[in-house]
């Protein structure tokens, strides 16, 4: 949904991935500074029911591992260094990422204050389970052949900028982040099915 607006943001990018080039930084390291990042996020979700302040530090550890999601790819292609295993590597990378903050979130109990003690951690799981599946079927498809960027609602961009904004307002009300995981489920889980009723068609075409 936001693959243009992505690319555009890319060319703006540019100056930033010479920098981190000049400085010895490569697409692989940048890659890991991202996926520690992502972490760092998942810890201060985990621990922000003691101290809500920690929402605005997981929303900003969350958001500056999104953008070494976007820069590393822009000093790959920038300065030809672009390798297979440089994108299985950036992608293994960004399963555990998500994987860990959801799951933090999940342990922590925010999705609770909204849903309760039952209904809470089974938003989060399904939240969860189609974060991953969003990734694996775009994976899968494309190992036979089937172009699928910008196929369905909420790529992990769309998915991250939700997060972020329900976890500021989760600071001012703590429900929020709840209805935006209950958000997250739907809107993943129905990419997961936009994108295997997109492969489908595609299929039945070459059939």
């Amino acid at each position: 949904m936001l693959t243009k607006l992505k690319k555009q943001i890319q060319q703006m990018l540019t100056s930033q991935a010479t920098a981190a080039h000049k400085i010895g930084l490569t697409p692989n390291k940048v890659s890991i500074i991202g996926f520690i990042l992502a972490f760092a996020s998942a810890g201060a979700y985990a621990l922000a029911p003691s101290h809500l302040w920690l929402l605005l530090l997981a929303t900003l550890f969350l958001l500056a591992s999104g953008f070494c999601d976007t820069l590393d790819g822009i000093i790959a292609r920038t300065f030809q260094q672009v390798t297979v295993f440089g994108g299985f590597f950036d992608s293994v990378l960004d399963r555990y990422a998500d994987g860990a903050v959801y799951a933090a979130i999940i342990i922590a109990g925010l999705s609770n204050y909204a849903w309760g003690a039952t209904w809470g951690p089974i938003w989060g799981l399904a939240a969860l389970a189609g974060s991953i599946l969003v990734s694996y079927t775009r994976a899968r498809a494309e190992a036979v052949g089937i172009k699928m960027e910008s196929v369905g609602l909420a790529e992990r961009a769309e998915r991250m900028l939700i997060l972020a904004v329900v976890s500021i307002v989760a600071f001012f009300w703590l429900s929020a982040l709840g209805y935006g995981i209950f958000l997250l489920a739907v809107l993943s889980n129905f990419t997961v099915m936009q994108r295997v009723f997109h492969v489908y068609k595609e299929l039945k075409k070459k059939a």
